[in-house]
């Protein structure tokens, strides 16, 4: 089964709604979506439901806090262990990135209403939280003057921990710290910060 998730904000096989949560994906050529309409639920839709186990575990590496999936017609087709959500202070967080996209950012303006839409994952560090996604979620939360966000904690690898010290040595502490960029500048600062930083890895 070959799976490619769809980062893109403009795709004809898609709904819109669905494009700027970044929930659409391609199994075997064919168009899936995993739609957001809740909290805590998301509606599958696919040619084939046989493929929704598969499509539902690959949605939670990046949606953890979602635990009800329904279809079109809001039966239940699976259901996951409810995660537990804590509630952080944005100064509790420690972003690990430090560019954000402005781009993505007029996306997620799209579904995010109040602070009980943002939910990020993050890495308990230093009596703190480092964010491990979600940093677009965080900047408009600044933005909006949110002053706090609901998160679930996760693990990590052992890059993130590099990640957060270049984001200090240049002086991002917290999300009003980061630094929105045009999405040409994004794609060009952040992505070869990215890929610099995993070629030297590879090459050790």
């Amino acid at each position: 089964m070959r799976f490619v998730r769809i980062n893109s904000y403009t795709d004809s096989r898609f709904s819109q709604a669905v494009l700027y949560q970044h929930g659409n994906y391609l199994i075997n050529d064919k168009p899936y979506e995993v739609e957001i309409i809740s909290q805590g639920a998301a509606i599958v839709r696919g040619e084939t439901p046989a493929n929704y186990p598969e499509l539902i575990q690959e949605f939670l590496f990046h949606a953890p806090h979602i635990h009800t999936f329904v279809d079109g017609q809001g039966n239940i087709i699976a259901e996951v262990p409810k995660p537990k959500l804590i509630e952080l202070n944005l100064d509790q967080i420690q972003p690990s990135q430090f560019f954000i996209d402005e781009t993505k950012l007029a996306a997620v303006k799209t579904f995010i209403k109040n602070e009980g839409d943002i939910i990020i994952q993050v890495w308990p560090w230093n009596r703190r939280y480092v964010a491990l996604d979600g940093h677009t979620r965080l900047y408009l939360a600044v933005q909006k003057q949110y002053t706090k966000v609901n998160a679930v904690e996760s693990e990590t690898d052992e890059y993130t921990l590099y990640f957060v010290t270049e984001a200090q040595r240049r002086d991002v502490f917290s999300p009003k710290d980061m630094q929105k960029l045009s999405h040409e500048a994004y794609q060009t600062k952040w992505h070869r910060f990215c890929d610099n930083y995993f070629k030297e890895r590879e090459s050790l």
